[in-house]
Order: structure tokens, then sequence, then C-alpha cells
């Protein structure tokens, strides 16, 4: 029980970490964390919470660009191109989207990201809070500028995602990857 109780607590210090560093309005572009893809084609509920915010971002000028990432996971299309389909039908402009549709995980979001942005962009990354954690260690491995910003998901997702994000952290760690 103690394990459990451990493991549960980890997942919602994750969870709270997430919530975003103090943003500023100068980056050279969000990024959005890929996310699963609906058999329908439609996207998971954190990939839309992630798009969602990423828009938010957009208009509220935090960035001129939004970088779509993640290739095709069990359902396709790319996770990239049904987050750009999304942020489209919410008004941002085509050529303020880029696409990283090649990507599946969070190592390749971030070496594919930076392959486009280069090394010295400013980004924003966008995620789910229980996901910032690593994400952002991740991504400061490929550029100099991180900074990151979790959205919340439905409740079971997150609650399904920061639980396994906990054996994620702890992995990452292991093999001296944070």
């Amino acid at each position: 029980m103690a394990v459990v109780s451990l493991w549960l607590a980890s997942a919602a210090a994750l969870d709270r970490i997430g919530s975003g560093d103090r943003l500023r309005t100068d980056y050279d572009a969000i990024v959005v964390a890929g996310a699963g893809v609906l058999a329908s084609g439609a996207p998971s509920r954190p990939l839309a919470a992630r798009v969602d915010l990423a828009v938010k971002l957009h208009r509220e000028g935090r960035a001129p660009l939004i970088v779509m990432t993640g290739g095709v996971g069990a359902h396709p299309p790319a996770e990239a191109e049904v987050a750009a389909r999304r942020a489209r039908s919410q008004g941002v402009p085509e050529d303020a989207i880029v696409l990283e549709s090649r990507s599946t995980s969070t190592e390749e979001n971030a070496q594919f990201a930076a392959s486009i942005l280069g090394r010295s962009a400013r980004v924003l990354l966008v995620t789910d809070r229980f996901h910032v954690f690593r994400a952002r260690r991740v991504f400061s491995r490929r550029f100099d500028h991180v900074h990151a910003i979790g959205c919340v998901s439905a409740p079971w997702p997150r609650f399904r995602g920061a639980v396994r994000e906990v054996v994620a952290v702890a992995s990452y760690a292991v093999m001296r990857r944070l």
C-alpha cells in the first residue's frame, strides 16, 4: 500500500509541477508535443487540449509559429496533421503552422523540432501538466531556451498519464536522459 501511495503522490506532484513557467511574449515558436489520434482520425482528448492551449497562446502573441509534432501512432493520420487541422479550424493561419510528422516519442519531438527551428530558437513547449517535468528536460537537450506549460486534459487520461509518467521519469533518470 505504501508503494501505491508513493506512486500516486509522485503522479500528483508531476501534475502540479506542470502548471507552467512564467510566460514571456518573445518566443520563436510554440511546440505542441504529439499525442494520440482516435480510430476516427479525430484528436484524442490530450491532443485536443494541447492544441487548444497552443492556439490560445498564439492568439495572445506569445510566438508567431506553432510547430505541431507527432507521427502516425496507433491510428492514422499523423498526430501533427490532426493537430494542425484543429488549429486551422480555430482560425490559425496556414503560414503560422509548421508540421513535424515523423516523431514517435518525446525525444523525437524535440530532435525533429530542433532540426526545423534550430538550437537557438526560443520555444514554448505545450504538453500535458504531468508531462512537463520530463518533456522540458528532454527539449532542453536540443534547445538553448525552453519554457513549458501544461494543459489539463480530461480526468481519466490525466490520471492514467500521470501514473504512467512516474515510470517514464524514473526510467529516464536511471538512463541519465533527464
